[in-house]
């Protein structure tokens, strides 16, 4: 597809696009280069980091628009070559936000071919475990389609895509990115115990008792008259 360096729409998901420049940065922490991607949804198009550039180069005018077909809607910059995999994601269960990482411990995973199972009770932040969805070329639906079924079938919002890297997704862009570090951080304790060990995995019924107290963890809203 060509591009040129006008935005057809500047005013097209304008919120959507500044929480893109946001949390663009945070990529750097999780990836090496310039290899990973991370997009917002409202309503039926997406705000994604552009292609090819440092995550801190450029503004919320830059930043690409496309329908979940993948058609250009606004934005002066080029998109993620991952469109596909994130449109493929949003059309199935239609997420706030999608993060992409090439994150070293899980990647690490994703060469060996193992998904991450429940070694640490903060693995349900997205899920009782991470799949391991079947290899397929970047930038392609069917990586998408290999990720949908991953995630479907173990009901987890994140997978590990095999020789490749990580996706994670989340209700807003805060949330995929906050446990896009979740989930590298418990890769790289499971590679770590698993280089000692057989690392302990918890069961069905210890990880529904971690989700039962998830439900109130955290600062809650008072009760009337509190």
């Amino acid at each position: 597809m060509s591009w040129d360096a006008t935005d057809p729409d500047p005013d097209l998901l304008r919120d959507a696009r500044e929480s893109v420049v946001e949390y663009a940065p945070a990529l750097a922490e999780l990836t090496p280069g310039r290899t990973g991607n991370l997009s917002v949804r409202d309503g039926d198009a997406v705000a994604v980091t552009p292609t090819g550039v440092p995550y801190d180069s450029f503004d919320a005018d830059d930043v690409p628009v496309v329908s979940l077909d993948g058609e250009r809607l606004a934005g002066r910059m080029a998109p993620s070559s991952e469109v596909p995999m994130h449109t493929g994601i949003y059309k199935h269960d239609r997420p706030g936000a999608i993060v992409h990482t090439h994150s070293p411990w899980a990647t690490t995973m994703a060469t060996l071919g193992r998904k991450l199972p429940p070694v640490h009770y903060m693995i349900v932040s997205v899920g009782r475990e991470v799949p391991l969805a079947d290899y397929a070329p970047y930038g392609t639906e069917e990586l998408a389609a290999n990720a949908v079924a991953a995630m479907a079938e173990a009901g987890s919002d994140a997978a590990i895509l095999a020789n490749h890297g990580l996706v994670v997704t989340g209700p807003d862009i805060e949330t995929a990115v906050e446990n896009t570090h979740h989930v590298e951080d418990l890769c790289r304790l499971y590679l770590r115990a698993s280089a000692v060990g057989e690392p302990t995995v918890l069961t069905d019924d210890q990880l529904a008792t971690v989700e039962e107290r998830f439900e109130s963890y955290g600062q809650q809203p008072a009760a009337d008259g509190e």
